[in-house]
């Protein structure tokens, strides 16, 4: 079975209840998330051996987290006890034309407390065959970079494949660097690089040309070009998958994807989703099915791509960061049926 290491921050998610604004009503609604933590749930529910690392206190709400990721299947033995606290997020889902909103409160977290030395990587990557990060992480402090940075090269020296999404957070980026200083060098160690528009220019300092991502409809060939010229100025990456997202509002978006590697470039199927329950963590959703198709489907990148997009489109019917979406589920929609009728 290929097993793969993911390595971030899980927090406490506290959301409003359905479509109220934060503290419209005196309940929020407890559970857990994370990009990374993410990734490792949906790859374990899709048969991998998923390992999440992180630094978490010794304290309830972080036994808690640990013990949702035991529930879906995620080896959690590799997580290190140390000072600090559990990260929070803060979540108000859109409706409309409102968009979501999230209030980060992660100071002071155990992850962004960490050093370079704390982490045995050498051990945690024996026997692994993907390793796994985004540009959350390295975003939080300039240890968490640092230490981003170290593991991915030990992944490299372990003979890992290393894949990274990139995800841009504006409101993270506080500590003195900007995410074009930190990010390039971190992705000359990937081999799979996932990304939006926004990611790349902000994170690669790489611009797409004609791209409005307002305008509801986007043009795959400017993501063409995108995607090459990103290949070029990293030429250690084997593929590099692009997300388009057309937000015609907080409650219905086109998605799709393409991706540019060693066997040409490939558009997916666009879905039309309407009534999104929940759309953090489909970037996650698509990453992790990226690297199960990769893994699942070698020399098959347009078959990967499907995947992947299949499986995000479901996480928009799921409450909660997690994807808990399986492989029939995601091969369903594959096949055409996305009628959404009752399975009896």
């Amino acid at each position: 079975m290929d097993s793969i290491v993911t390595f971030g921050e899980i927090m406490l998610r506290l959301k409003s209840p359905q479509s109220e604004r934060l503290f419209q009503s005196p309940a929020l609604e407890a559970t857990f998330g994370g990009g990374e933590a993410n990734v490792a749930v949906s790859l374990a529910l899709l048969g991998k051996k998923a390992f999440f690392v992180t630094a978490l206190p010794d304290n309830p709400v972080a036994a808690a987290a640990l013990g949702e990721l035991r529930k879906h299947g995620v080896d959690v033995s590799r997580v290190r006890a140390a000072p600090g606290r559990v990260g929070v997020y803060f979540l108000e889902n859109g409706a409309n034309q409102r968009a979501s909103n999230v209030v980060y409160d992660r100071d002071g977290s155990s992850v962004s407390r960490v050093a370079p030395g704390d982490f045995d990587w050498p051990t945690i990557f024996r026997g692994v065959r993907w390793f796994h990060v985004t540009g959350i992480t390295p975003a939080i402090s300039a240890g968490a970079a640092s230490v981003t940075l170290e593991a991915a090269r030990a992944a490299r020296e372990a003979g890992c494949s290393v894949s990274i999404d990139l995800n841009y957070r504006k409101k993270l980026w506080q500590y003195g660097k900007k995410a074009v200083e930190v990010m390039p060098e971190l992705v000359r160690l990937a081999d799979v690089l996932v990304a939006n528009e926004e990611d790349v220019q902000m994170c690669l300092g790489i611009s797409p040309v004609n791209v409005d991502v307002t305008a509801g409809r986007l043009g795959t060939e400017a993501y063409r070009d995108l995607s090459r010229r990103v290949r070029a100025e990293y030429p250690n990456l084997s593929a590099v998958a692009i997300t388009l997202r057309e937000s015609h509002s907080a409650d219905r978006n086109g998605w799709s994807a393409v991706l540019d590697g060693s066997s040409g470039f490939h558009e997916s199927a666009k879905y039309d989703i309407g009534d999104i329950v929940d759309r953090v963590g489909g970037g996650d959703a698509f990453a992790a099915g990226l690297i199960f198709g990769l893994l699942e489907f070698p020399g098959d990148e347009a078959r990967a791509l499907e995947f992947a997009v299949a499986a995000s489109c479901l996480k928009h019917s799921v409450s909660g960061d997690f994807n808990l979406c399986g492989r029939r589920e995601i091969e369903a929609l594959l096949s055409g049926d996305g009628s959404g009728r009752v399975n009896r």
